[in-house]
């Protein structure tokens, strides 16, 4: 969050090149760190990073804001691609993929799920080209920033009731101490 928290400052404190340099910065600065720290790069944050550094650097060059704004829609677009893709390569959903301990679920179901993250993302991309074609940059770096969280914290939230049931319980009592 913390670079697109300061692409938002930028934005509103400069204007949108402004904070494109300061996102492609921060982008690259924390894709450098996770690499340095873990050994080995980030997934998620190297994409993000090579992403704003294309289109970043294509907005700062022809010095045209849509470029930057696309990388919602392309990055989305194509976490969007890599879910729908798992239900035909593999024998497990992306979701499926990732190890956890707290849900067990039946592969029909973990599929459900998945393609409904598909869909998510997918709704994210599209939502974002009509609001960077129909609004300001800084309607847009909000929507950007606020508004894709505030939505990926309520997709999230709308999964409990759904997904409580499969939710593992530790049955184990904590261990007591005696002195």
């Amino acid at each position: 969050m913390l670079p697109a928290l300061l692409f938002l400052v930028a934005l509103f404190l400069g204007d949108i090149y402004k904070a494109t340099a300061v996102l492609m910065a921060a982008l690259v600065l924390l894709a450098a760190w996770h690499w340095w720290r873990d050994g080995k790069p980030h997934k998620l944050h190297t994409f993000s990073a090579v992403v704003v550094v294309v289109l970043g650097g294509a907005t700062l060059l022809i010095h045209d804001s849509s470029f930057v704004k696309y990388k919602t829609t392309v990055v989305n677009g194509i976490i969007a691609l890599l879910f729908l893709g798992s239900h035909v390569i593999g024998e497990k959903v992306l979701l499926q993929r990732i190890p956890q301990q707290a849900l067990v679920m039946p592969d029909s179901v973990w599929r459900r799920v998945n393609f409904g993250w598909a869909l998510f993302f997918a709704g994210i991309a599209l939502l974002n080209l009509y609001v960077l074609t129909h609004f300001d940059d800084r309607t847009w770096g909000l929507f950007k920033t606020v508004g894709v969280s505030a939505l990926m914290f309520v997709f999230m939230l709308a999964h409990l009731p759904f997904l409580a049931r499969y939710l593992q319980h530790d049955e184990t009592p904590p261990s007591s101490k005696t002195n």
